[in-house]
């Protein structure tokens, strides 16, 4: 019988699309400012299975992917991909870069890849994907945030008011209990 895995990706994709502006304001804050919050911002989730159709990187899925405007008066798309997950995923920046041009390739827009890992090993920091081959060089380099950073500062989180923070509470608490379900419950009440 296969090994059951905690889904610690719906949850999140649930709460972005709620709290997508909080998401972007705790998560990264560089680009918050930079997006016009007075102009609408559009998800475009539907269309990534077109994007994915052909993918040869096995069962993935970007998270959300946002058209939003910045304040120069740009219109981006802003891609915001999420792998939460409790293992080290050594194609994952690979996936980013394919995720990436392919959403450039259909919509002809700039594309900002941003991502979340929630794994367990603070080692793990992929950051980059690229090749250089006879002068020829491509290179992609996408922010990420490392959940289990934020359990040095749990008195940063316990008084923020942004929804996130609570969500990273939760998330870390799941996986620290993940083998002790009554411990789990109580934190669940708390």
């Amino acid at each position: 019988m296969a090994k059951r895995r905690s889904d610690y990706d719906s949850p999140w994709k649930e709460i972005i699309e709620q709290f997508f502006p909080q998401f972007m304001a705790f998560f990264f804050p560089l680009a918050y400012t930079d997006i016009d919050w007075k102009q609408p911002y559009e998800f475009l989730d539907k269309e990534l299975p077109q994007i994915r159709r052909a993918a040869k990187s096995g069962r993935h899925t970007v998270d959300k992917l946002v058209k939003v405007t910045l304040k120069d008066g740009i219109e981006a798309i802003l891609l915001v991909h999420i792998e939460v997950q409790n293992q080290v995923d050594g194609k994952f920046a690979e996936r980013m870069f394919i995720y990436g041009y392919r959403i450039y390739d259909r919509y002809k827009m700039r594309v900002v890849s941003l991502a979340i890992l929630g794994d367990q090993d603070a080692t793990w920091r992929p950051q980059e994907f690229g090749y250089d081959q006879w002068g020829y060089t491509i290179k992609l380099r996408f922010p990420i945030v490392k959940l289990l950073d934020y359990a040095a500062d749990w008195t940063m989180l316990e008084q923020s008011r942004n929804p996130f923070a609570v969500v990273v509470m939760a998330h870390l608490h799941a996986q620290a209990t993940q083998r002790y379900p009554q411990t789990r419950l109580r934190e669940k009440i708390d």
